[in-house]
């Protein structure tokens, strides 16, 4: 089936990236996406200042326009971090999935947040703002069944594992990479995630803007099995397309079987919710 990765330029007005996401959403459709990403903070500038300005409940203004596009399109719609979630008085970072029915198949609250310090480079505390979500997430279609994470929980391989052993053969993370984790880390963590667990990992973030209080790093990724980069985007706006063939996963698993070679006697990672 054919993957559409929509890397968006994001700018501070909310209903300018709603539109332009959507419409980009039926451009992928009409080019045969069946599965379809928006990138982590889609319709907000990413930053601790903007997210409870921009928070919205779920539903609201942007996951029904997520649901209607997902129906009119007749598609699998991930809605990237969609919004900062507003519930009980907390903030999640939260993305939705749609299907191609137009209902909500599955909500990811962000596990690990994003407090960082690499001195003279980087700093960073979602936590100022944000609460944690505390579930695995995961959502079946007809071609396979996906998991989900958002951006940080990426480097958490524990996560990916236990999505592979619930049996996710394609694991998509939103994410918005820095100028300095990007580089470094960004291709890396994504490689490391697919091959380690034999599923295909895609990764989709926001479009770089310079001017930005945060700038995003880009390069929206897909990688096989084999830890081979099949797709990847620079770092303007644009959408990368690529099909997922779990005939080739299915074959690497055979070939290199070490999903069934684990020393389970031994060692084990276990999903605790």
């Amino acid at each position: 089936f054919r993957l559409a990765l929509i890397q968006l330029h994001v700018s501070a007005v909310k209903s300018d990236n709603l539109q332009r996401a959507c419409g980009l959403v039926r451009e992928a459709s009409a080019k045969g996406a069946k599965l379809v990403a928006l990138p982590e903070c889609f319709n907000s500038p990413y930053g601790t200042q903007y997210f409870k300005d921009y928070a919205e409940k779920i539903p609201g203004e942007s996951t029904q326009k997520l649901s209607e596009v997902a129906k009119e399109c007749s598609i699998y719609l991930i809605g990237g971090r969609s919004i900062p979630e507003e519930d009980g008085g907390k903030l999640y970072n939260t993305c939705t999935v749609f299907g191609p029915d137009g209902a909500l198949l599955a909500k990811h609250r962000k596990v690990h947040l994003f407090d960082i310090n690499v001195p003279g480079k980087i700093q960073f505390k979602e936590s100022e703002t944000l609460s944690p979500g505390n579930s695995f997430s995961m959502f079946d279609t007809p071609y396979c069944k996906v998991g989900l994470g958002i951006c940080y929980d990426m480097r958490f391989a524990e996560m990916a594992q236990i999505y592979g052993q619930k049996g996710c053969q394609l694991l998509v993370y939103p994410g918005a990479f820095n100028m300095t984790t990007g580089p470094a880390h960004w291709e890396l963590l994504q490689r490391g995630r697919a091959v380690d667990n034999q599923l295909y990992v895609a990764t989709v973030s926001p479009a770089r803007d310079e001017k930005a209080s945060y700038v995003a790093w880009g390069h929206s990724t897909v990688v096989n099995p084999w830890g081979e980069v099949i797709a990847k985007a620079g770092a303007e706006e644009t959408v990368v397309y690529t099909d997922i063939d779990l005939k080739k996963l299915a074959e690497i698993r055979q070939q290199i079987p070490i999903l069934s070679q684990k020393r389970c006697d031994l060692y084990g990672v276990e999903m605790k919710k």
